[in-house]
């Protein structure tokens, strides 16, 4: 289940998965409430989704996001919802933010963990494997997450996260040198 509906209101709530230091779940928390200044260990996805002539999707981030917002960073980003399998959460979290269906899921960086302030004070705290996708299709992001997007050569996304880090997402400028090593 990738939602759940909160009690008597009918609204869609999120939840996500908690985790202690060894990255075993804990528990799980509504994820509108648990990105604060306080931000317990979670469980996350990063996604580098390529397009068929191998170049690299990378978004935007929507100017109204409570963290980053209007900052480059990778494809896209989630949570996998408790019970949900990390692949049918990259599927899922990419239809519904960039509109694309993905014809590849490969992990890539299954250890990834990361820890960042924004400059509104909000700490992401997260166990965050990191995969690449494949798709055909032509996005068509949702203008709550995205502003924009853009398809790339690796070699110059690897080159932004070498020389100026600081244009793109925290966890982007850690991913991506990372990745880079690994091809």
């Amino acid at each position: 289940m990738s939602q759940q509906t909160a009690a008597g209101g009918g609204a869609e709530r999120e939840f996500v998965v908690l985790l202690d230091e060894a990255h075993e779940p804990v528990g799980v928390a509504d994820k509108a409430l648990v990105h604060t200044e306080d931000t317990p260990l979670h469980l996350a996805f990063s996604c580098y989704v390529l397009g068929p002539d191998g170049r690299v999707l990378l978004t935007r981030r929507a100017l109204g996001k409570t963290t980053w917002p209007g900052v480059w960073t990778n494809s896209c980003c989630g949570h996998p919802a408790p019970d949900e399998s990390m692949e049918e959460a990259v599927r899922r979290r990419v239809r519904q933010e960039l509109g694309i269906e993905l014809t590849e899921v490969t992990e890539a960086l299954p250890d990834f963990r990361y820890r960042a302030v924004s400059a509104e004070g909000i700490v992401e705290n997260e166990f965050c494997p990191v995969f690449w996708a494949r798709t055909e299709d032509t996005p068509a992001p949702d203008a709550d997450e995205v502003a924009e997007f853009t398809w790339a050569a690796w070699p110059d996304v690897a080159a932004l996260a070498e020389r100026t880090p600081w244009v793109i997402s925290p966890w982007a400028a850690e991913q991506i040198p990372r990745l880079n090593a690994a091809r």
